[in-house]
């Protein structure tokens, strides 16, 4: 599932750039995606859906951490402060699996 979050983040990231930079970015987004979502299915197959859905949740870090690198988007103590939730809660449900 983290796979999965990290192509279908950096997928969404692609689309992004697509608005500025032109269809080559916008279609490599939908591969990233599209791969992104073939190894959620595949993961869906084997896990617990009550485990690995939650971990769908590491998609609001992994963006937030994708906007401030790559588009130099700011992070506030109140994102910080997500996260850490974010990543507890994800520790807390899928860390007895």
């Amino acid at each position: 599932m983290i796979i999965s979050s990290i192509l279908v983040c950096f997928g969404q990231l692609f689309w992004k750039i697509s608005a500025d930079f032109g269809l080559i970015w916008l279609f490599g987004g939908f591969v990233l995606y599209g791969f992104g979502a073939i190894i959620m299915i595949v993961a869906y197959k084997f896990g617990s859906l009550s485990v690995l859905q939650p971990i769908l949740s590491l998609n609001y870090v992994l963006s937030l951490l994708i906007g401030y690198y790559f588009l130099n988007e700011h992070i506030s103590l109140l994102n910080i402060m997500g996260v850490i939730l974010i990543l507890a809660g994800v520790l807390f449900i899928a860390g007895g699996d």
